[in-house]
Parts: C-alpha cells; structure tokens; sequence
C-alpha cells in the first residue's frame, strides 16, 4: 500500500480518538450511575471502539515512513493502550469476573470477534531487535561452553548388535527376493490366463457391437461418476463447507505485499537516521547563525527590565534565581512592578519561616488533627459513592491522548505535503523544535551574565552589596532531614562487586535462566465463545474460551511488559497465575510471553532449584541474583511450574528432600520490593490448585486466568490447523466436525499427541494414495486419559473459592450489584448510625 493509505488510515483512527474523547469528556457527569448493565454496556462500547483505534494506530505506526509522524502516532498508540487496560480494569471491577463478553454489542455494531482481538504491537521486538540477536548468541555460546547444548543437534541413532544387524540384512534381502519371486509367477498366471481365453474364443468370431456397447458403459459411467463429484464439490465451495483449491497456495499479490512491507521498513530505518543526524545538525546550525541574534535581544530586554524596575521603584531589582525560572520570570508578560513585589513577597516569606521556628510543633500537631479528620471524610465519601452508585475512576492516559490528538490537529490535520513524496524528515518542524531548546541554553548563559552585570551595577550605582541568602541554605537542610525521613529502607545489594554478565551466566549455567521456545500468541489456536452474553442473562456462567485467554495473556502480560509507559501509568499487575488440568497450554502461554515482548525466562520452579544454593543465606543469594539480573535486563518473566507445590498445606513425603515450600516467606517480600518502573511480572502454572492454601496462594497471584479445556468451536479449528501443521492435509474422510465432537474432554497436548503419533514421515507420504481418516486420529486419542467432569468441577469449586471468585457469587446470589455486594454487611450498620444520627437531629 501507498504512502496515502496509511496517511488515510492515520486520519480515520484520529477521527474516532477525537469523537471518543469528546463522549468520554462529557460522559464524566458529577452524578453516580445505579445500573450496572447500563454502567457495562458503556464500558464496552468504550472499550470495541479503542480497541479498532488500536487496530488502524498500530499498522499506521508500524508502516509509515515519515519519522516525526512516527513520534506523534507512538504516544498516541501508548495512551490507547492504556486507555484499554483502564477500561479492562473497570469492567473486572464492575462485574467481579475477568472475563467478559460482548456478543450483543459486537452484534449491535455489524463486528466480528476479530475486530476485538487485542493486537500485539510489532514495534515491541522490531526495535530490539539487534539487542535480542545479541543475548541469544550470548546465551548459546554459554550453553555450548558449559556442555549443556550442542553446536549441531546429533540425530539419535540406536545402536545395534552384529547378530541384528546380520538379522536386518538377511530380513531386507529375504523380502527383495520375494518381490521378485511374486512378480515373476504374477506375470506366469497372466500368460496363461491370456492362452485359456484365447481357447475359448477361438471358434467364435469377435462381436464388436457388443464391445463397443461394453467400452461406452463404462466410459459414461466414469464421466458422470467425474462430473457429479465436480459439480458436489463446488456446491461444498459455494457453501463455505469446504476450501476452494489452491486455498493453501501462497498467492502472488501476498508475496508482493510482504515484500513491499520488507522495504518500508528498511525505508523507516533509513529515514530515522536521517532525522537523528539533522536533529544535530540543524541545531548546530541554529545556534552559529541565530544564536548571538538571541543572545543579544535577550540581554537588551534584560537591561531594559533594569532600567524599568529602577525608575518605577528607586532601586535595582533583585534578579531571580535559577531554581524560580531565572529570566524566564521576567519574560511572562509582567510587568516590572509584578516582578519586584513577588521578589519582595518571597523574601518575606523567607524571613517569616525563620522566625517563626517554634511554633512548628503546634503546627504540626494540627496538621495531624486535620489529616485524620480527612481521612473519616474521604472513608464518609468512599461509603455514600457506593450507596450512591458507579463512578468512573480518574485516568492516567486521556491526558496523554489528548496532548496527542492536539498536536495532530494542530501540525499534521492540514499540512500540505505535496513536496515530501519520499515522506522524509520535515526540516522546518526540526528547526522550530530545537529553536526553542537553543534559545533555552542561551538564555541560562545570558541570566549568569546578567546576574555578575547586575551585581556590578548596584556597587556602581546603589553602593549595595550580594546579601546571602541564610534562610535558603536552611531550607534546604530542611528538605533534607524531611528526604530522610522518608527513605525506605533499601534491599541488601549481595552482590555489590560482580558485573551483571557474570551473574548472567552463572543462572544460565544453573538452569535458572532458560532459553524461551519460539512461539507466537496466535498460534494458541482458539475460537470465540458466542453465547457468553446469552448464558448470563439466565444466570448461568459460561466457561471462558480459549480467545478469551489469549486476550487476558495479551492485557496483563504482553502489553505491559513491551511498553515503559504502560507498566508505570497502568493497572499494575506483578504476578499471574494460570490454573488448569494438563495439556492445556499454560507453558506454551508462558513462551509466548517472552517471545512477543523479547523477555528473558527465569525457571523458579520447586524441581529447578531443589538442591541449588541450599539454606537461607543460598535462597537469598539466588533471589538476589534473579531479581537484580531480571530488573536490569528487562523485561524479564519469572515463572514457577507448578507453583500450588511451593503453598502446600502438607508437603508429601515423597517431595520432602525437594523443599517444595522455600519460597513461600520470599515471594510477598519479592512483590513489595517490585516497582512500577521494574518490567518484571511472576508467572506461576498449576495443574492442583486445590493442593495449595489459598490465603497466601491468593495473597501472592492477584491476578487468576482459569483455562478450561477446549470446547467444540475450538476443537474445530485444533484439528484443522494440527493436521496441517504436521503435515496432513484436509480430504473428504477426515471429517473434521466428527473428530471434534468424539474429542470432547480431550486437550489440545492430547490433540497433537494423536496427530503427532499418526502422522509419521512414512504415512504423510502415503497421503495421495491412501487419504487420512478419521479412525486413524481416534485410535490414537483414545489410549490417552480425558479430563473427566470431576476434575473440571474440581476447578470450579475452587476458582469459586477465590476472592474474585466469592464477589461474584455474592453478586448474582443477592441480585445486587457488584460493587455494593462487597461491602453489604457494613452498610446495614452505617445505615443503623444514619437513622440514629436523623432521630437524633
């Protein structure tokens, strides 16, 4: 696509941000809203649209070439992100469930489920993409020295006995010669076949009407045969009930399309270059050509300042200082009266501070009063917001989208670009930018010239000298001992001495850091649940489907990890816990995460590092070491398999020695010591979950995606898309809606198992002649053990156990909504106090 269609799609999601943020403006009423269906059908909405803003943002940002556009659509694209992950809070909030389902509005609105699939920002691994080459070779050289990985992978080969091998050759042989013997005595029974018919018919002459009637039999038999099945094939095309042919071909126009895309990103890297290199150059420029021009402006404007404030007041003024702005003060459309009685109305209050000492301990204890009182208000406050009714909470990234959107209005809305074919770097915007940051760094020279050349007039004329300033001094002291008293304590660096590269390799050596598989989100092949909406309308509460999980992987994990901004600005999450029975994919969601943001994998878990740096002063070494390399190599995903063995209620006998529970006192200190700016996010897997105690369990992962086993829909695409990722390919007998519906209780790691075991390299060869069936995948599925309904219930019973879990079942059990549902009890007894309080009045 051209320069002008991504210009296009730019200016169309522009148009919706505006529109958006102008309801969102006026939707901020000062009146609480009651109903919670109304209060979530807005939130939807809100969220559908930011998320096709995302969509367009995210291809314009990834594809146009222009460098300073770039900037603006980035910090665009970062507030909607967060926008969306605002507004994906509020609705957890709302409902008490992380899951949730639009059906309705997408219907409402003519979207398919795809439109509201959370898309992963390619500029998340494309910009590191030279730090990442760089770690994975570090990371396979350590490996290769330490003997713990192969430079080439060596195919296994069995080994084998001379007797076997003898035995093999005679076997081998043995059957050649059988072939042979076989087609031999085959061509023997042919001849004499041919010689008894040719017996028979000797005596009689040949009937050629009778052949001829014989030949087009079966000559029209096998048309029509060829013709029905044609005509039965595009019917199933027509329908969508099968793919048309060449389906799986790569088109021509695709190539192109990847191609062209290839070059607008070498074109993108070429002309950031460019705009780095100019950003320089043209404010070298700036300062040789109109620096002394400014300088001197400056200091006449200065002096006049001088002049006014003398024949006004009688006196020179007193020159601001640095940390007040310096002659910025003097350049803010005051006049020098305004001027002169600030600088005098700070003085005052200079002096007024130091004397006033004494009295800062009433003060204080004022201060204290007044403080607790405002605590009762803002509780008073919080407890009729809930009697009142949903309020939504203040944002973090409006203001970012706003700043936004203004500067697109204002720069790029109607600038005219017939010049810039090339869409390179604009050197009048360049010059208008670093114009402002030259007159800046003049400006702080001027004031320190200025400042001496006042000092030397009032000698000169007013015979004053420069009074220090005593109270400034013991301000800051002040400001000092406050700073100190603040300061939380710091953790123990143990490791002071050592470069982060030893301690690298020193966890890559231990198995502690792992190298991460290769695979993306989208290949966590799911389908959408459509009758999600349906089902909790009647009170019912649908199992959440595999699209639904990738999209909280994508919101709690991918997006904040990729992005500064978002981690800082954002709901934050620290840990994360994905529960469910075996093979449904918690593993492959934890590589996905290091493979979209480019994070590093540190295996936490109780088999890993049993035996490694034992006793105390070892775990807090190995805490130490994980952390300080997690932080500093950020992003970075810390994982704990089988994380319910680490909150055990009572450690097996069996897994004793192993010392399952040495993390369980370290894990909620290690969740303190995590701050905004650190892009670390604990990731545990469970298969029990019920083994564990839920309080601390619950304490440390927050933040709970239960992942069922795949429902039918799911089941569909599986099948399609593991038979052909083995090789298979999509015939008549296989029938895909009968393989999903006898797999019913399998997961997907039973799935590929099967299509894994069937579709070996000798029957993917077989496949012409003889197509796959559904029998054969069968077989194989069922020597394996399904997920019975005892376990899934299993599950439910604790997720239900949970504390989201209990908000939402209070909710639907009271038929309240479920923002009051939490705090009922409490409620009767201030409603108690308020009746009293009115009797009493």
């Amino acid at each position: 696509m051209s320069h002008v269609t991504y210009n296009k799609m730019w200016a169309e999601a522009q148009e919706g941000l505006n529109n958006l943020l102008q309801t969102e403006i006026e939707d901020k009423s000062p009146k609480p809203l009651k109903d919670r269906p109304v209060v979530f059908q807005m939130l939807a909405t809100f969220y559908i649209k930011y998320v096709q803003i995302f969509h367009n943002l995210e291809t314009a940002y990834d594809q146009i070439v222009h460098p300073q556009k770039r900037l603006v659509i980035r910090q665009v694209l970062e507030g909607v992100m967060g926008r969306i992950l605002e507004l994906k809070n509020e609705m957890v909030e709302l409902e008490n469930s992380e899951f949730h389902y639009f059906d309705d509005i997408l219907q409402d609105q003519k979207l398919c489920p795809e439109h509201i699939e959370i898309p992963i920002p390619r500029y998340f691994i494309k910009e590191k993409l030279k730090v990442l080459k760089e770690r994975e070779k570090i990371l396979a050289r350590i490996l290769v020295n330490a003997g713990l990985q192969d430079i080439e992978p060596k195919k296994h080969i069995k080994v084998m006995t001379f007797k076997e091998a003898i035995r093999i050759i005679q076997i081998s042989e043995r059957a050649r010669q059988g072939r042979l013997r076989a087609e031999f005595m085959k061509q023997i029974y042919l001849e004499e076949k041919r010689e008894r018919q040719a017996r028979l018919h000797s005596g009689k002459s040949p009937n050629l009407d009778a052949s001829a009637v014989c030949i087009q039999k079966v000559w029209r038999g096998y048309i029509q045969k060829k013709r029905t099945e044609k005509i039965r094939e595009e019917e199933m095309i027509f329908l969508g009930m099968s793919p048309p042919p060449h389906f799986h071909r790569i088109s021509a126009s695709l190539m192109q399309a990847q191609r062209v895309e290839a070059t607008r990103c070498e074109v993108q890297e070429k002309h950031d270059e460019e705009y780095k290199k100019a950003l320089v150059a043209i404010k070298n420029r700036l300062r040789e050509m109109e620096g002394p021009d400014i300088k001197e402006s400056l200091q006449e404007q200065i002096r006049q300042w001088f002049i006014e404030c003398r024949h006004i007041t009688g006196k020179f003024p007193d020159y601001p200082d640095e940390e007040d702005g310096g002659s910025i003060v003097i350049f803010s459309q005051k006049t020098p009266e305004q001027v002169a009685a600030e600088l005098a109305a700070k003085e005052e209050e200079l002096q007024k501070k130091s004397k006033d000492k004494g009295k800062k301990g009433k003060k204080e204890k004022e201060k204290k009063k007044k403080g607790k009182e405002k605590g009762k208000e803002k509780k008073e406050k919080k407890v009729n917001e809930e009697e009142e009714g949903w309020k939504m909470a203040p944002s973090n990234f409006l203001p970012i989208m706003e700043e936004g959107n203004n500067q697109y209005k204002d720069v790029w809305q109607h600038r005219e670009e017939g010049w810039n074919f090339h869409q390179e770097y604009d050197p009048e915007l360049v010059k208008e930018e670093k114009r402002k940051e030259v007159k800046e760094e003049i400006r702080v020279q001027v004031d320190e010239l200025m400042r001496q050349e006042l000092k030397n007039l009032k000698l000169a004329v007013d015979r004053e000298k420069d009074k220090k300033k005593k109270s400034g001094k013991k301000k800051k002291k002040k400001g000092m001992k406050g700073g100190r008293k603040k300061k939380s304590k710091k953790e123990k660096d143990l490791t002071p001495d050592r470069t982060i590269d030893s301690l690298y390799k020193e966890l890559v050596e231990g198995g502690l850091l792992i190298k991460p598989k290769t695979v993306k989100l989208s290949d966590y092949v799911g389908e959408y649940s459509y009758l999600g909406t349906t089902l909790r309308q009647v009170d019912i509460e649908p199992m959440p489907s595999l699209t639904d999980v990738r999209q909280l992987i994508a919101l709690y994990g991918i997006l904040p990890l990729g992005s500064q901004v978002l981690h800082e600005k954002a709901p934050l999450v620290k840990a994360l816990l994905l529960a469910g029975p075996a093979g449904v994919g918690k593993k492959m969601l934890v590589h996905a995460l290091c493979t979209e943001t480019g994070a590093n994998l540190f295996n936490l878990s109780a088999s890993n590092i049993a035996g490694k740096y034992p006793g105390k002063s070892g775990l807090q070494m190995l805490l130490n070491m994980v952390f300080k390399v997690a932080k500093q190599l950020q992003p970075s995903v810390v994982w704990i398999g089988d994380t319910e063995k680490t909150f055990y209620k009572k450690v097996p006998k069996a897994e004793k020695e192993m010392e399952p529970k040495r993390l369980k006192k370290n894990l909620p200190k290690i969740l303190k010591s995590l701050k905004a700016e650190d892009r670390v996010l604990i990731v545990g897997t469970t298969t029990r979950p019920f083994d564990a105690d839920l309080r601390p369990f619950c304490k440390v992962y927050k933040k709970i995606i239960l992942i069922p086993r795949p429902d039918y829909a799911s089941r569909f695409v599986l099948w399609k898309h593991i038979i052909l990722q083995n090789g298979g390919s999509l015939s008549k007998s296989p029938t895909i809606s009968c393989l999903a519906k006898m797999s019913d209780g399998f997961t997907q790691g039973h799935i590929i198992y099967a299509a894994q075991t069937v579709l070996t390299e000798r029957r993917i060869r077989q496949l012409n002649k003889k197509p796959l069936t559904a029998v054969e995948l069968m077989g194989a599925l069922a020597r394996q053990d399904p997920v019975y309904k005892e376990e899934e219930d299993m599950f439910k019973a604790w997720y239900a156990k949970t504390p989201l879990g209990k908000a939402r079942a209070k909710a639907l059990m009271e038929g309240e909504e479920p923002g009051k549902a939490k705090g009922k009890g409490k409620d009767k007894g201030k409603d108690k106090g308020k009746k009293k309080g009115k009797k009493k009045k």
